[in-house]
Formats: structure tokens, C-alpha cells, sequence
């Protein structure tokens, strides 16, 4: 069934909320733990979403125009704008910006993919545990699968395997199969590192070196 626009919205904005609620109480040096974000700590990330809950259609086209067409320079830039001295700063400057609804000119999927994956980017290093709508797990985990790395997706990551959801057995794809939790399976294509153990199937070693840069796979192309 097709998620309309308005339950994406309140999908996002919900997860936002939440991530600001486990954040609350974060040590100081919790802020400056690797996030799973190659490059990026929790902070980091923080930033990263303050500045894509900002972004809407023009402002997309214009930083990235200003960065040479450069996804990865265009995203530092914007960590580096809404990156405070003080975290607790950039954690209200996300609590003002929760609620908007703006979005680059790409599938309304991509602010689901954002929320979920910066999410764990933040909470797994911290040892939260996070929890998502199952339908919007599914559903950015299809976009992912869409998407070529260089767009920010994961489809070449899983070029030839069968995905398949451990709790609900949903598939997506064809070939050697590679069973988890639908969130680990998001992670993966969407080039994170997962612990091998939660990844089962003839495929599950090769998912994995995929999602970490090795045997040949892309690193990642947006963030």
C-alpha cells in the first residue's frame, strides 16, 4: 500500500522527536563518539540533520551547484553551518527545525531513509536502542534498493541477492539470500556496518563486506 505524503511527515517528524528525547541527557563526551557515518561523530550527524530539515528544493540545487556537484562537499559545508560550539545548541536548533516538512527534489522516501539511518548512524555507537515504524523501514529499504550509491542509494551493494526479512519473511530482490531484521538489511545496502552475527544466508559475508567498502563495492555515495 502506498504511504502518502502526509504519514511520511508525521513518520519523520515522530523519529525526529524521539532521537532529540534519547539525546537529551547525553554526556560530553558522548558527542564526540564515531558515529556510523564514515567521518562523522554523533555531533556530526546531529548537524547533518538540522541542515537537511532546512533544506528545501532551491536551497538543495544551490549548495550543491556551490560544491561543484559534489554530494559529499555540499553535506560537509552544511555540518560545518549548523555544527554549534555547544552540542546542546545544535540539539535546539534540531528541536526548532522538527517540525518542518521540506525536502531536496527527490523521492519523499529519502527524508524516511534520513531519519531511520541517521538515527541508528547515532544511536548504535551510543548503545541505544532504536525503534521504527516497520512500513517505514520497508519502505526506505525499497528506495535504497533503487538508488545507485553514487545517489546516496545502495542498489549495487545488493546487485544479486535476495533480501529477506527475518520477522516478516517480506523479499526484495533476486538471487543468493541474505536474511536479518529489515533496519540491519537498510543499514547495509545503505553502506553501514553491521555486526556479521545479525546477517544470516549464502550471501551474508558478501552483504556485509559491501556495506564497509570491501571486496570491490563502493564505499558510499551520498551521506
Amino acid at each position: 500500500m502506498r504511504t502518502s505524503a502526509a504519514e511520511i511527515w508525521h513518520t519523520v517528524h515522530d523519529e525526529r522527536r524521539r532521537l532529540l528525547a534519547d539525546l537529551s541527557g547525553a554526556r560530553p563526551e558522548q558527542w564526540r563518539t564515531p558515529s556510523l557515518c564514515p567521518g562523522w561523530d554523533v555531533h556530526d550527524v546531529l548537524a547533518h540533520l538540522v541542515d537537511t530539515a532546512r533544506t528545501g528544493r532551491l536551497t538543495f540545487v544551490r549548495e550543491l551547484l556551490s560544491a561543484r556537484m559534489d554530494f559529499d562537499r555540499a553535506n560537509a559545508r552544511g555540518v560545518t553551518r549548523e555544527r554549534r560550539a555547544d552540542p546542546l545548541d545544535t540539539l535546539a536548533a534540531l528541536t526548532r527545525v522538527a517540525d518542518l516538512t521540506r525536502t531536496p527534489p527527490a523521492a519523499l522516501a529519502t527524508r524516511l531513509v534520513e531519519a531511520i539511518v541517521h538515527g541508528e548512524d547515532i544511536r548504535r555507537p551510543l548503545g541505544i536502542t532504536g525503534s521504527y515504524p516497520d512500513d517505514a523501514v520497508a519502505q526506505a529499504l525499497t528506495h535504497q534498493l533503487k538508488t545507485p550509491v553514487s545517489f546516496g542509494g545502495g542498489r549495487e551493494r545488493a546487485a544479486g541477492l535476495q533480501l529477506v526479512d527475518r520477522r516478516t519473511g517480506v523479499t526484495w530482490g533476486t538471487g543468493d539470500a541474505v536474511e536479518a531484521e529489515s533496519l540491519d538489511l537498510l543499514l547495509a545496502v545503505s553502506g553501514r556496518p553491521v555486526d556479521r552475527e545479525r546477517l544470516r544466508g549464502s550471501a551474508a559475508d558478501r552483504l556485509a563486506d559491501a556495506a564497509q567498502g570491501r571486496a570491490g563495492a563502493h564505499e558510499e555515495g551520498e551521506r
